[in-house]
């Protein structure tokens, strides 16, 4: 199911930014300058040895608990089993963040700074501090928050799970649940983990006791309803 991205209407970033979709994955970039062709060549490389895999073990697909890697895994399979390892959950719920990095990381090669967003997950490697906003559906405290991100936190991974927005799967009522990991396949694979374990504001604190205890993740920002909680290293922000 194709979800609008109306937030992508209001993004500024500084930079050049442009679109990239395959298949699934319906990319937002921003560089230093447009790298169309670049991105959907990294795009189709990583997609096709995550589709070959998936082909040859459609576990790894549908579980919804961390599974034993086969032999010769292709790096990205690699990154999402150990991310769904740390967490507790399929490795499936690392995709978007895994990709988003993967990209990320290969766009390098060509600008000094880039940002990828996957469905709501982002890949940041920038050389000026950023400000991400977080989208939470119909909270009121949508888009009224952030973070902060600055450079020397960077590479980062900072990736969203909701229970109230979006088609992706998630057994919580979160309307956000943003993790931060230098990780992007970690901060994706968390978001699900914790975005699952709440159904109400009575859990937010619960939820943030499990992201503390995801080992690699460095902070956590849950929103359900009118109710916020913060934990780790990040740097809420009004907006």
């Amino acid at each position: 199911m194709y979800t609008e991205r109306t937030y992508r209407h209001t993004v500024r970033t500084g930079l050049v930014d442009f679109e990239v979709k395959a298949g699934e994955s319906d990319l937002f970039l921003s560089a230093d300058r447009r790298l169309v062709r670049q991105t959907a060549g990294l795009l189709r490389e990583v997609r096709a040895e995550l589709e070959a895999y998936l082909a040859r073990h459609p576990a790894f697909q549908t579980s919804l608990e961390p599974v034993r890697l086969k032999r010769a895994a292709p790096p990205i399979a690699r990154e999402m089993a150990q991310a769904a390892r740390a967490a507790g959950v399929g490795p499936m719920a690392a995709v978007a963040g895994a990709i988003a990095e993967a990209v990320g990381r290969g766009l390098l090669r060509w600008t000094r700074e880039v940002i990828v967003e996957n469905g709501g997950d982002l890949f940041l490697n920038c050389v000026r501090p950023k400000r991400i906003a977080i989208f939470a559906g119909q909270s009121p405290l949508s888009q009224r928050v952030g973070l902060e991100v600055q450079p020397g936190e960077m590479p980062l991974g900072v990736c969203t799970s909701s229970g109230t927005v979006g088609p992706s799967l998630s057994f919580g009522r979160a309307d956000a649940a943003t993790l931060v990991a230098r990780s992007a396949a970690l901060a994706d694979a968390a978001a699900t983990a914790v975005g699952n374990a709440v159904k109400s504001v009575e859990d937010i604190a619960k939820g943030l006791e499990l992201a503390r205890r995801i080992p690699g993740v460095r902070g956590a920002v849950i929103i359900k309803d009118d109710r916020l909680g913060v934990w780790g290293q990040v740097t809420l922000i009004p907006l």
